[in-house]
């Protein structure tokens, strides 16, 4: 788990989120459910393999999801979201509608 750099429960939560794709990844997988890594990348443009990886490994590290590797024809591997990580889906869906109330009427506004 990450410790968060200062005393402070919002750089807590923020210290497990940030990060290009970690976001996206979890709407995801709150939106789609189980996925492999194959989906991620055919999902999320602009992401490389190198970058998903990385993402992922420190989201299972921070258990806000799990990694069940399955050893049928052919061997995948699977990510899900955890309790843990279904707890976070509120808060980046409020954070989600603050941008749209506030970051992207300032970006769309050209008459402003």
């Amino acid at each position: 788990m990450v410790m968060p750099r200062s005393n402070c429960a919002i750089d807590a939560t923020m210290s497990l989120i940030e990060g290009r794709w970690k976001a996206v990844i979890m709407c995801k997988l709150a939106k789609k459910g189980d996925l492999r890594f194959n989906q991620f990348l055919k999902g999320i443009d602009g992401v490389s393999p190198r970058m998903l990886t990385r993402q992922l490994k420190e989201l299972e590290r921070d258990g806000l999801i799990s990694r069940v590797m399955f050893n049928k024809m052919p061997p995948h591997v699977e990510y899900s979201l955890t309790e843990k990580g279904h707890s976070m889906i509120p808060v980046l869906l409020a954070l989600s509608d603050w941008g749209v109330k506030n970051m992207f009427r300032i970006i769309v506004n050209v008459d402003g």
